[in-house]
């Protein structure tokens, strides 16, 4: 038995308005080095990271749908919110220079970091380098205010304003990821691959939630989240309510998520705070097989499949999705510097 496409809701996600940012299907690369490390034979990489636009990422399918909706509503000003080295706010800058669309990040610094590395490198001259006006603000009610008053100024000049949540992560951002978890199944039953894991994070929610509502009516995927931004109690409610508001959008049953598993084991002490566990998983995903991570996202990710290789069997077929981020390693330099001497 292999996946169940025939039961999958292609009419009603294709009926929800969409731009198309190309560079789909991303590749699925064997990593037989990476597996041999890790005790595992069947390891494979979904690579979201080399989309060609804006430096690729896990945000550019959930943009797909809320400049879909932006475009439909006639608007002509995105505005989102993030981390001072958010890789949504690069993506979304990288979307709005392609479609013509006029982007405002406000952006709030939530990690306890300074220093020109992070403050100046990274994302943030990507950021204005696709044309985005960045508001970089100190705490929640300074990014409030900004918004209203950007809010505001659009009405004064009469401009019309979508705004993005976090992340792209609402109901109709998990969209993306049921569409590439589709995607994804397609790949692998093109290799003759009938069951597979899939091991990926969960943030502000919405990529975790799409593949858990795909896998869910796909069959045949388990889905192992690590959790890199939240706690895990948060992150189980988080993924609950997101699943059931993409399923509603769609039109079918929310899955019982059984074929689902959290864990928050490399979280750390926080968000953007790598660990000894997360450099160390860099180290290997690059001297393995090329690969480069980031410090915030996949470094937590791999560090949970690193932890996790033992729990699979040998021969099981294992699919690491690489959500991106590499700009905000940037950002990191100083560590970044004494890890790769390791």
């Amino acid at each position: 038995m292999t996946f169940e496409f025939a039961g999958f809701p292609d009419a009603a996600l294709a009926a929800i308005p969409r731009v198309d940012l190309g560079g789909w299907p991303t590749p699925l690369d064997a990593a037989p080095r990476l597996g041999e490390a890790l005790g595992l034979t069947n390891l494979w990489l979904k690579r979201d990271d080399v989309h060609p636009l804006g430096a690729g990422g896990n945000k550019l399918r959930k943009l797909e749908y809320h400049l879909g909706a932006a475009r439909e509503a006639g608007a002509d000003t995105v505005i989102t919110f993030g981390a001072l080295q958010t890789n949504h706010g690069r993506q979304t800058a990288a979307a709005c220079a392609k479609l013509g669309l006029r982007c405002e990040l406000v952006l709030t610094a939530k990690v306890p970091r300074d220093g020109d590395a992070y403050e100046r490198s990274g994302n943030i001259p990507l950021d204005k380098l696709f044309g985005a006006t960045v508001h970089v603000c100190t705490d929640g009610e300074e990014t409030g205010r900004t918004y209203d008053r950007l809010v505001a100024e659009a009405a004064q000049d009469g401009r019309k304003v979508a705004t993005i949540p976090v992340g792209g992560s609402n109901d109709l951002g998990a969209l993306g990821y049921v569409r590439a978890t589709h995607e994804l199944a397609t790949q692998l039953a093109e290799r003759g691959i009938e069951r597979a894991h899939l091991v990926v994070p969960h943030a502000s929610g919405g990529t975790a939630a799409g593949v858990a509502l795909a896998a869910g009516l796909l069959k045949n995927l388990g889905v192992g989240i690590a959790c890199v931004s939240h706690p895990l109690d948060e992150a189980t409610e988080n993924l609950r309510e997101l699943t059931s508001g993409a399923a509603k959008l769609l039109g079918v049953e929310p899955p019982s998520l059984d074929h689902v598993r959290l864990g928050d084991s490399t979280l750390g002490p926080g968000y953007g705070i790598p660990t000894d566990a997360v450099w160390n998983a860099l180290r290997l995903f690059g001297r393995t097989e090329g690969v480069v991570l980031d410090p915030v996202y996949t470094g937590k990710v791999a560090a949970a499949l690193i932890e996790w290789a033992g729990h699979f069997a040998p021969d099981d077929h294992v699919v690491f999705l690489h959500t991106g981020g590499m700009p905000g390693l940037y950002g990191y330099a100083p560590e970044l510097a004494v890890a790769v001497e390791g």
